[in-house]
C-alpha cells in the first residue's frame, strides 16, 4: 500500500537523479564553494584574490575548451601539455622578429600537432588515446630540443603585456579565455560544423553513412584543440615571464579532461557543454585554492579532485543506464 503513496510524492520532494547531477551539479558545487569561502575564508572574495583565481584558471579554460570539442567526437587529446611546451619553446627563437611572427609560429606548431593527431585518428584509424600519446611523449622531447633543455627568460614587453596587462581592469588572459568560450559556444550551437561534430560523436558510423565528412571533422577538432593548447602555452609563458618547456603544461591534459568531464560532457561523445566546461575548470581552481587557504596539503586537493571526477563519471554512467 506504500507504493502508490511514493509514486504520488511531489517531484519537488524527490532527491536529484543522476541526469540532474550531471547537468547542474557543477554549478551547485561552485556556488557551495563560494558560499563556504565567503563565510569561512578571510579575504577570499576580494577583488585581488578573485582576479588571481581567474588569471590562474584561464589557460586551463582555454585548453579545456579544445578538449571538450575532441571529447565531443568520442576522442581525447593527451598531447595538449606538450603542445603548450612546444609553443613556449618556439617563442624566444622568433621574438626578435616581433610579437606577431612569434605568435604565428607558436600557433602553427599547434596546427601541426593537431593535424598529426587528427590524421592518425581519422585516416590511419588509431584509437585517440594511442594516437595522441605519441606526441604526449615526443612533443615535449621536441620542445626540450628546440630550447636546448634550458629555461629562457622573456623580455619582450609586448608579450609580457599579455600576461600582466589588462583592459578596463580585466586581465588579457581572462578576456581571451572568455572570448574563446563564446566562440566555441557559437561554433557548437550555431554552425553546421558544430552539429556535425556532435553527430560524429554520437555515432561515427551513422554519420559516415549519412554523407558527413567524418575525416575532415575529426581533423578539424584536433587542429582547434592544438591551436588552443599553443595559445595557452603562449599566455602561460607571458605570465611566468619565462619559457620553461620542461615544466610548462605538465599534467595540463588531466586538468583539461577533468574540467570537461566534471562540466557534464560525456566521454562517450555526442555532446559538448561549453558553459559546464568553463565552470568545471573554475570548480577545480576554487577547490584547490580553498584547501590551500585552509593550510591543507596539495595531496588533499588531488584526492578531492579524484573524488569529484569519480562522482561525475558515475553520474554519467547512471544516466546512460536509464
Amino acid at each position: 500500500m506504500t507504493q502508490p503513496a511514493l509514486a504520488g510524492r511531489p517531484a519537488a520532494l524527490r532527491l536529484p537523479d543522476a541526469a540532474w547531477l550531471q547537468k547542474y551539479g557543477v554549478y551547485l558545487a561552485v556556488a557551495v564553494l563560494l558560499l563556504f569561502n565567503a563565510l569561512f575564508t578571510e579575504h577570499f572574495l576580494t577583488a585581488d584574490n578573485l582576479r588571481t583565481q581567474l588569471v590562474q584558471v584561464a589557460p586551463v579554460v582555454i585548453v579545456a575548451l579544445g578538449m571538450a570539442l575532441v571529447i565531443g567526437t568520442e576522442g581525447v587529446d593527451l598531447s595538449v601539455g606538450s603542445t603548450m611546451a612546444l609553443a613556449s619553446a618556439l617563442l624566444p627563437l622568433y621574438l626578435g622578429y616581433g610579437l606577431v611572427p612569434a605568435l604565428l609560429i607558436a600557433l602553427l606548431a599547434g596546427i601541426a600537432v593537431g593535424l598529426v593527431n587528427g590524421t592518425l585518428v581519422s585516416v590511419v584509424g588509431l584509437q585517440p588515446i594511442v594516437a595522441t600519446l605519441a606526441l604526449f611523449v615526443g612533443g615535449r622531447g621536441l620542445a626540450l630540443v628546440v630550447a636546448d633543455g634550458r629555461l629562457k627568460q622573456i623580455v619582450n614587453p609586448d608579450l609580457l603585456a599579455l600576461g600582466s596587462g589588462s583592459l578596463l581592469g580585466v586581465p588579457w588572459t581572462v578576456l581571451i579565455a572568455g572570448a574563446l568560450a563564446l566562440l566555441v559556444a557559437g561554433l557548437v550551437h550555431r554552425t553546421t560544423f558544430g552539429r556535425r561534430l556532435v553527430a560524429v560523436g554520437g555515432n561515427r558510423t551513422a554519420a559516415g553513412l549519412a554523407g558527413l565528412p567524418v575525416r575532415r571533422i575529426l581533423c578539424g577538432v584536433y587542429v582547434i584543440c592544438g591551436v588552443f593548447a599553443a595559445l595557452a602555452g603562449v599566455l602561460a609563458t607571458a605570465r611566468l615571464t619565462a619559457s620553461d618547456p620542461s615544466a610548462l603544461g605538465t599534467l595540463m591534459e588531466l586538468s583539461a579532461i577533468t574540467a570537461v568531464v566534471v562540466g557534464g560532457t560525456p566521454l562517450t561523445g555526442g555532446s559538448v557543454r561549453v558553459l559546464g566546461t568553463v565552470t568545471g575548470a573554475l570548480l577545480m581552481q576554487l577547490l584547490r585554492a580553498t584547501l590551500v587557504k585552509h593550510d591543507l596539503p596539495d595531496s588533499t586537493a588531488q584526492i578531492a579532485q579524484a573524488a569529484i571526477i569519480l562522482a561525475a563519471v558515475y553520474a554519467a554512467r547512471e544516466r546512460r543506464s536509464r
